[in-house]
């Protein structure tokens, strides 16, 4: 009986010892902290700065009328309109909440929350959007550098193509 008793024992406190969910509450408060809604704000004006300089590329060494410019720049307009209005704040947060409460349980809600509460918590909140920008600078240099490589080879191969026509 005592055998028994010790293993019940230690099935329920084994069962009472896994993770608790994360609550939504605690997912809320943590998105607040980081200033989700703002990084997706940032992420829209980064989208659209990006459209327009992958624009200016693809159209680098060629004469572009006031027309073309309009339609290049209502385009990119129209494609931050809809992804703002399709991907808003409203619509993608519970969409977060639920990522979260699946990913993390409540004990490393909390630990994320307290982090977050602290100096550098906030230093990395309030730092991150400068960090980002400057790493997409970088990446965009190497990505320009990375588009001419690629149209080189692209010709390449559409002239290897054509000569095995």
């Amino acid at each position: 009986m005592y055998k028994f008793l010790t293993l019940v024992t230690a099935v329920l406190l084994a069962t009472s010892a896994q993770a608790a969910p994360a609550s939504e509450a605690s997912v809320d408060n943590l998105l607040t902290l980081t200033k989700a809604e703002s990084t997706m704000d940032t992420l829209y004006g980064n989208a659209d700065q990006m459209m327009r300089q992958t624009m200016l590329q693809m159209t680098q060494g060629q004469t572009i009328s006031p027309a073309q410019q309009r339609n290049f720049d209502g385009f990119a307009t129209q494609v931050v309109a809809a992804m703002r209005t399709d991907m808003s704040w409203e619509k993608m947060k519970p969409m977060y909440v639920q990522l979260y409460r699946d990913t993390f349980e409540q004990e490393e809600v909390d630990g994320l929350i307290a982090f977050y509460k602290s100096p550098a918590g906030q230093a990395y909140v309030t730092k991150m959007p400068l960090l980002m920008s400057k790493s997409m600078a970088i990446s965009q240099s190497l990505f320009q550098s990375l588009g001419a490589k690629m149209k080189v080879a692209m010709d390449r191969f559409v002239v290897e193509t054509k000569k095995n026509n």
